[in-house]
């Protein structure tokens, strides 16, 4: 079953011959025909030039970011051991001060041990000469520490460091992210849901960029791209280069992309999310994250998701990628495959997940 599907994504549609030719002006698979019909004078490579071209872009682009990571890394390395020599350094001047100050104390109390001693000697004399000249020179106070000007502390306070420290933190990762986001952004795609692809107990408004699922049924009229069992609904808009765009969800939330191809009709498997080879689906919820591709399911132990999920698609690439998006972006799954035909976004919504947003 999946061989044979797998076998006809590759044929073309019109010509009914394998898809061979890649066109990299409206980026997608096409068959020798194809370039002397819709495709003439189009931008066309085979489509191992063009996989061996999108590779190499990849590994160069991953390779200049690890790169600039390297670097970045060693540079907050470097600063790091530069603040750990100064505070240690700060330590050593505290440390060394304290140990000649208690040097200088232990001397005077020695000093003043003995003169006590001598004085104590001199009260029982019955010589009033020698107890006079000897009390004149016992009676010269002498040399003291201030102690008023003894400033060192018990504990060495670092609080600045430590809040200067968290403060570059924070600045990096403000920085990181909204670097990320630019790279995303230049990607971004504006959908629109297609209101004859909704089952009709979905209800779409906000201009077709809300779904919420109801019980009234919807006077939607009849249309061969309507969903007619699952409560799904795709977009207008199909992706074949890079594209990211954001879903907001409430409940859980069943996120997918799909071939325009997949089943409208009938309750089996082949018409809904994730559970053929036409799709893959996302399903998220507080307590865990399931991905669904030919009905087969993926656990992601120890991924949480936000309310919130960024999903990006290089289509000549093949990845699929699914983010946690809050204050920062988290990797949740990333698929690599290949994609025959463009796709296109598209959402359940049922009684657990009762409202999603793009």
């Amino acid at each position: 079953m999946d061989a044979t599907g797998r076998l006809q994504e590759m044929i073309c549609p019109q010509h009914e011959k394998l898809m061979e030719i890649y066109c990299r002006t409206d980026q997608q698979c096409i068959c020798y025909p194809c370039t002397m019909d819709k495709h003439k004078n189009h931008d066309t490579v085979s489509a191992g030039a063009e996989r061996t071209e999108k590779q190499r872009s990849a590994q160069a682009a991953v390779e200049d970011s690890e790169r600039i990571f390297t670097e970045l890394i060693y540079s907050i390395e470097r600063s790091r051991s530069e603040l750990k020599q100064l505070i240690r350094a700060k330590e050593k001047a505290a440390v060394s001060r304290a140990e000649e100050i208690l040097e200088r104390l232990e001397q005077e109390i020695d000093d003043l041990r003995r003169r006590d001693v001598e004085l104590e000697q001199l009260s029982h004399t019955d010589h009033h000469i020698y107890f006079l000249q000897s009390f004149q020179s016992l009676s010269i106070p002498p040399g003291s520490t201030d102690s008023s000007s003894i400033t060192v502390s018990s504990r060495l306070s670092f609080d600045d460091v430590g809040k200067s420290v968290s403060h570059l933190r924070e600045k990096l990762e403000h920085f990181c992210r909204e670097e990320v986001e630019k790279i995303f952004g230049r990607d971004s795609h504006q959908l629109t849901l297609d209101l004859n692809t909704a089952k009709n107990n979905l209800h779409l408004s906000e201009g077709n960029r809300v779904i919420e699922y109801t019980d009234t049924v919807q006077p939607y009229p009849d249309h061969p791209d309507r969903f007619g069992y699952w409560d799904q609904v795709l977009c207008r808009e199909s992706v074949s280069g890079r594209c990211y765009w954001e879903v907001e969800w409430s409940g859980e939330g069943n996120i997918s992309v799909s071939y325009k191809s997949i089943s409208r009709k009938g309750q089996g498997i082949e018409c809904r999310f994730g559970c053929n080879y036409r799709s893959w689906c996302l399903s998220c919820s507080e307590s865990c994250c399931l991905f669904w591709h030919k009905n087969k399911q993926t656990k992601l132990p120890g991924v949480s998701s936000s309310c919130r999920i960024g999903v990006y698609v290089d289509h000549s690439a093949g990845t699929l990628s699914f983010y946690s998006v809050s204050d920062t972006m988290t990797l949740i799954h990333r698929v690599h495959t290949t994609f025959t035909q463009p796709l296109y976004p598209g959402f359940e919504v049922n009684l657990e997940c009762k409202r999603i947003k793009i």
